[in-house]
């Protein structure tokens, strides 16, 4: 419902947020070497952990840095089957 509100307040253009929308359909099998971006697609990264309580350790491209989001905070870059 979020990506849709984002989308009606023109925060997300429509392809995101469709993208955001099928992405909820899909089973969340993150695994460490999986490709991501945010939401908006402005930062790209790479899985290193998937933590107990679910939350995905990735690290930006580019960059050093270690990140913690939730795995609905970001899409995988190449969904299988695409």
């Amino acid at each position: 419902m979020s990506a849709v509100a984002h989308y009606i307040a023109g925060v997300l253009d429509k392809e995101t947020m469709a993208e955001v929308v099928d992405s909820l359909s899909e089973v969340a099998d993150w695994k460490p070497g999986d490709r991501v971006k945010t939401l908006r697609g402005t930062t790209r990264g790479i899985i290193l952990r998937i933590m107990e309580d679910g939350r995905v350790l990735w690290r930006p491209g580019g960059t050093e840095s270690e990140l913690l989001a939730l795995p609905e905070s970001l899409l995988r870059e190449n969904p299988p089957g695409s």
